[in-house]
């Protein structure tokens, strides 16, 4: 399947930080700082600095991987975004010079890479890039497909009095593909934010870790440490290369 990494980017960059800023990263650093444990750190779709830039702060080196290069612009215009050596690619395939403690794939992102062999590919890029004993952290919602009416759906994201943020969706569960486009109202007008997704069980995950040389550590229902169970709707999950013996 024919995939263009910088697609979701020149759609979303303008209005990305302002769409997702009630996403508050603290949770996420907190926990990505901790297994990190000072290593220096990879994000795989870096976008604007969300995680990456907070990560800097705490005095992290981080580098990154993104397919947008006018998110790369916003992430540079920011402070702090000169210190995160970037590289412009499919994270898939992409690689940044270096061995990592730490590399981090948040917010879903796995899903917009187009079919389960690049996920694969994905997977193994990540453990390409770690040192022995470093760990791979995926971030992604738990597939619902009985949330779709006839294989679509609606559904407000955020309803606040200055946007609101809602997401169609149509539902190819042969592929294990959706279509969205979520659609921002403002004052400032219409936004549409379209985005495709190739979804994946986490024990489908866990199996392309495993392809890749990497164990489960740890399965968390969000960054904070919830237990992971069988009503969670979003899962991080914690990958780890092995040390050498």
């Amino acid at each position: 399947m024919s995939f263009d990494a910088s697609e979701y980017g020149r759609h979303v960059a303008e209005v990305y930080d302002e769409t997702y800023a009630h996403l508050a990263p603290d949770a996420a650093v907190e926990r990505l700082a901790a297994l990190a444990d000072g290593g220096p750190v990879c994000e795989f779709g870096v976008g604007t600095g969300r995680l990456a830039l907070p990560l800097v702060a705490r005095g992290l080196t981080v580098a990154g991987i993104e397919g947008s290069p006018e998110m790369v612009a916003g992430l540079r215009a920011k402070p702090g975004g000169d210190a995160v050596e970037m590289a412009v690619g499919d994270f898939a395939q992409t690689r940044v010079p270096g061995e990592f403690a730490l590399v981090v794939l948040a917010f879903n992102t796995i899903f917009a890479l187009p079919d389960q062999a690049a996920q694969v590919a994905c997977f193994r890029n990540a453990a390409a890039h770690l040192r022995p004993g470093g760990r791979f952290v995926v971030e992604a919602w738990v597939p619902d497909p009985g949330a779709f009416r006839a294989g679509g759906a609606l559904r407000p994201v955020r309803v606040a009095e200055d946007a609101v943020l809602l997401e169609a969706a149509l539902l190819h569960p042969a592929e294990q593909r959706m279509i969205t486009t979520k659609v921002r109202f403002s004052n400032a007008g219409v936004r549409l934010l379209p985005a495709n997704h190739r979804y994946a069980w986490p024990a489908e995950l866990d199996l392309m870790a495993e392809l890749a040389g990497m164990r489960r550590e740890h399965r968390w229902q969000d960054w904070t440490g919830r237990p992971f169970t069988d009503d969670s709707r979003d899962h991080v999950s914690v990958y780890r290369r092995p040390a050498r013996p």
